[in-house]
């Protein structure tokens, strides 16, 4: 850390920061205003989604201000190699996408959503705030395993909020209320600003006044998404509690927390010894894939055997694409940090760049989906998925060919970064949301959990897999210039890579397109409600239009 001086970058750091604190400010009293309001609705929605707005709002500042900060609390704290960072990270993200099957799993068999997300709440404040006790620094201090042990609780307490606070979202709306789309709408804009102003708000300070600051605000905001949970209670409407209290009286309810903290420690392991992450990964990514493929052959009618062929075409996409998104917490900060020309920012505040574009640019494909779709010229799925996975490679090959054109030897103008973000960003409006709506739609009933699950896992396996590429850049002791040039050379390859398997899936996305059988399509009640949707305007030609939404 350094020791705070003013100058003209400086001053300009400083107003990015204080524009994040009163946005912040303005969304936290605004909903604050809302839900207190006696009416029981808001601009004609129940003021039970403003509450679980605000709640994710901070639970998300507190998970996007520490992923701001990890990979440099690895490498400058705790003194781990480039590649060995990246590895953790990996292993960490990877993990936070599993835990999620469990954490619903338990909530709709015993505690309920709203249960869940208040467990996970309270693991998450926890983990942020020991995220606060930094030690010395260096991997011989024993304050390091109170930094594993926070990571692990993080990592659960995502488990249980992340996989449960939407479905209560859903549960405000009946399955036809034309207000669902744009309720997610409303919810996943407080996943961007929190997103957004995490990233600006804790990068500043834990790069630039101590690691305990940024990491405390982050705790101190999933605090404040606590209690704002707990005192709403009521405005939830009932909604979110357990099918069946019988199966937690008794005890039975602490039996469930009390596993939920043994997957702390499992955790706490498991993130120390990475490799199993891998191996683990592997061995069940596999048998769900073969698991899912054989039931749909032996189990289903042919046009069903045929969409789920289609949606696992899907998410087989998906794993190359979050493997090369996912650089952005990891190589792609490091590489920001040591190679470009800042102009004196903090790198860790550029992660607020892509929900930035997100908010601005998600209501514009939206509209373009739309309109492209009354013309009957809307892409395909799978043909959408094809133009996310060039643009990921495009971004990196911007990125390379700026830093080419000016000489590895200077450092890289600022303009590349955000441009290989909106690349990035709309390759991701690509596919997230469209990906989303895909699943829900190629799924029948008795398998729309599963194949939505595996949809989840794919994103673990690439983000594991973004790990590994990561550590691939590593290049310690070989000087800067090499240093950047290795990192060039790894963005380069797979830019390259990406731009062919996109075309390769453009190409055969007409097959594909085949396979989901979208004419015969009829609703049947599972996931978002079509004929609803299509009443309220909201649905394109094949559904892809979704609200964006944060990994």
């Amino acid at each position: 850390m350094h020791e705070f001086i003013f100058t003209f970058d400086s001053l300009f750091e400083l107003w990015t920061f204080w524009i994040a604190v009163i946005a912040l400010g303005v969304f936290l009293l605004g909903g604050s205003y809302i839900i207190t309001r006696p009416q029981p609705e808001f601009a004609g929605h129940p003021k039970g989604l403003f509450l679980l707005f605000l709640a994710e709002m901070w639970e998300r500042f507190s998970y996007y201000g520490m992923r701001a900060l990890l990979i440099f609390y690895l490498v400058q704290h705790w003194m781990f190699s480039d590649g060995e960072a990246s590895v953790i990270y990996g292993a960490y993200t990877a993990l936070v996408y599993i835990t999620p099957v469990v954490g619903g799993y338990l909530a709709d068999r015993y505690l309920g959503q709203r249960k869940a997300v208040l467990f996970g709440a309270v693991l998450l404040t926890f983990g942020h705030f020991f995220m606060a006790f930094e030690g010395s620094g260096g991997q011989d201090d024993p304050f390091i395993n109170v930094f594993w042990l926070a990571l692990a609780l993080i990592i659960v307490g995502s488990g249980f909020l992340k996989a449960n606070i939407s479905v209560i979202v859903g549960q405000l709306y009946s399955r036809t209320d034309i207000r669902r789309d744009p309720a997610y709408t409303i919810f996943y804009m407080g996943i961007n600003v929190g997103a957004a102003t995490a990233s600006i708000i804790c990068g500043f300070l834990g790069q630039t006044y101590g690691w305990e600051y940024g990491f405390g605000l982050a705790g101190f905001g999933m605090l404040i998404g606590l209690i704002f949970f707990v005192l709403g209670k009521p405005l939830l409407l009932g909604k979110g509690e357990p099918k069946d209290p019988a199966k937690i009286a008794g005890g039975k309810e602490w039996g469930i927390y009390g596993a939920g903290l043994a997957m702390v420690l499992l955790c706490w392991a498991a993130i120390q010894y990475q490799e199993l992450v891998g191996y683990v990964l592997g061995v069940f990514g596999g048998g769900l894939v073969l698991y899912v493929l054989f039931t749909a052959v032996t189990k289903l009618a042919p046009q069903e055997r045929d969409r789920i062929f289609a949606a696992m075409f899907l998410i087989l996409t998906s794993i190359v694409f979050w493997a090369l998104f996912e650089q952005a917490g990891s190589s792609l900060n490091l590489f920001t940090d040591r190679h470009v020309d800042t102009a004196g920012v903090n790198a860790s505040m550029f992660q607020s760049i892509n929900a930035i574009y997100i908010v601005l640019l998600a209501p514009v494909f939206a509209m373009m989906w739309q309109s492209l779709a009354r013309k009957g010229a809307e892409p395909s799925t799978p043909m959408k998925f094809g133009l996310a996975v060039i643009q990921v490679g495009l971004g990196f090959l911007v990125l390379v060919w700026g830093a080419e054109s000016v000489g590895v030897n200077v450092p890289t103008p600022v303009i590349f970064i955000f441009l290989i973000y909106l690349l990035h960003t709309t390759g991701e409006l690509c596919l997230s949301p469209v990906g989303l709506s895909a699943m829900n739609r190629l799924a029948p009933a008795h398998m729309a959990s599963l194949i939505m699950g595996t949809w989840f896992f794919a994103s673990a396996l690439g983000n594991f897999a973004a790990g590994l590429i990561a550590a691939a850049t590593g290049a310690e002791g070989v000087g800067e210039e090499a240093g950047k040039q290795l990192v060039l050379d790894v963005y380069g390859t797979v830019g390259w890579y990406a731009v062919g398997i996109g075309v390769a899936v453009m190409v055969v996305s007409p097959l594909v397109k085949k396979l989901m059988h979208i004419d015969t399509l009829q609703d049947d009640n599972v996931g978002d409600d079509l004929e609803g949707q299509a009443a309220a305007g909201l649905e394109s030609q094949e559904g892809g239009i979704r609200p964006a939404t944060r990994n």
